[in-house]
């Protein structure tokens, strides 16, 4: 592993942030408020073939790895458009159909995702079971020469922009610990309906409710093998554990560089306020925070490109719990920066708190990310 990235992945990353410069904060911000989508950023984002890097090139892919996709997500997060259907669509759902797909599965969606022309969300959180997926109650029973599936899953993200959702579910006989089972639904399907849920941040994509009520599917909906054990599903969640870092990392350096700017502009006491050591250790220190974090997060993408699995769920884990951390610490200086002006919707710094705020809770909470590191990396007892 090479600390400095190729040449290849730094044009990606010129050509990305240039895309983003071409839409920017003020554009995210304004979908969101009037209850838009980001179609326009997505399409043309797709149609340059950023959404699809990471898809095989014989499936009208980049070839890349979930590197490449980590650094387009994180450079459109830098340029104030963070999208989290990135998180989701491309890297979770792509990811686990290239891998564990039968070969028309990925015939019919991976150039899809290759060019963004569809979107797929994905839903594992249920109501009663939260971080415990061991416990989730989404069941798939055989009927004839297909299934019925039935259950609820909760805070599933942009269900009202996606195409079909890629549902984790146990089947009708499974007891036990869970062996997931992985089904594309189709988002007309009869019985599958969806509720929103309000949240409290600023942002394009919504959350939902989503009600399985015995929605019937072709046998091919399976993605993989029924009962196919939680490395199929890992395919999946480690990519996202990485774009999520790279989410993080891309606010936080848009944070910062907000901050920057204004503390070299403002003066106060004849001097910028940048000058003054009370405000340029904190944003010195938040640098270093937020660059030690982007090294685990490069680690991460690069041991699973390679195939380590293992390795990149322990470095996805630590990358993701230490890019929220740094994340915060960034946007929560950015605002003290800027004071009063912090918190006003010209300077655009406080509506990024609630965003880095999830970060520590979704897509894994840094509580569980802790008991991960201490059973596994540590060795410690299994404490729940």
């Amino acid at each position: 592993m090479s600390f400095v990235e190729s040449e290849e992945r730094r044009a990606l990353r010129a050509a990305v942030a240039e895309l983003g410069a071409k839409y920017g904060p003020s554009y995210y911000v304004e979908k969101a408020k009037t209850g838009q989508k980001t179609e326009e950023l997505w399409a043309e984002a797709g149609r340059l073939g950023y959404l699809g890097v990471n898809v095989p090139e014989e499936y009208g892919g980049g070839g890349g790895g979930i590197g490449d996709l980590a650094a387009v997500c994180e450079e459109l997060a830098a340029a104030g458009c963070p999208l989290l259907l990135m998180v989701v669509s491309p890297a979770i759902c792509a990811t686990i159909i290239a891998r564990s797909g039968t070969a028309d599965q990925k015939k019919e969606w991976l150039p899809r995702f290759a060019d963004g022309s569809v979107t797929m969300a994905f839903a594992i959180t249920e109501p009663d079971a939260g971080s415990n997926s061991h416990r989730i109650t989404t069941t798939a029973r055989q009927d004839g020469d297909g299934w019925v599936l039935s259950g609820q899953k909760t805070f599933i993200s942009g269900v009202d922009e996606a195409d079909a959702v890629l549902f984790v579910a146990r089947t009708h006989d499974q007891k036990g610990n869970l062996r997931p089972s992985l089904f594309i639904v189709p988002t007309d399907a009869p019985g599958f309906t969806w509720t929103p849920i309000s949240m409290e941040i600023v942002s394009p994509e919504k959350q939902f409710i989503c009600h399985l009520d015995d929605v019937r599917l072709p046998y091919d909906a399976l993605v993989g093998d029924e009962d196919g054990g939680l490395l199929q599903l890992f395919a999946g969640l480690n990519p996202e554990r990485i774009m999520a870092a790279a989410m993080g990392a891309g606010i936080g350096r848009l944070a910062l560089g907000k901050a920057v700017a204004y503390a070299n502009e403002r003066q106060v006491f004849r001097t910028p306020i940048g000058a003054h050591q009370g405000l340029a250790h904190p944003l010195a220190t938040a640098k270093i925070e937020l660059e030690l974090a982007r090294l685990m997060a490069q680690k991460a993408a690069w041991l699973y490109d390679e195939g380590d699995d293992a390795g990149a769920g322990e470095a996805a884990n630590m990358a993701k719990y230490a890019t929220a951390e740094a994340a915060i610490h960034c946007v929560d200086q950015a605002i003290q920066t800027h004071g009063g002006n912090g918190l006003t919707t010209e300077y655009g710094v406080g509506m990024l708190a609630g965003v880095v705020r999830l970060m520590r809770i979704a897509p894994v909470s840094r509580e569980m990310i802790l008991n991960f590191v201490a059973q596994h990396s540590l060795g410690l007892p299994k404490s729940y």
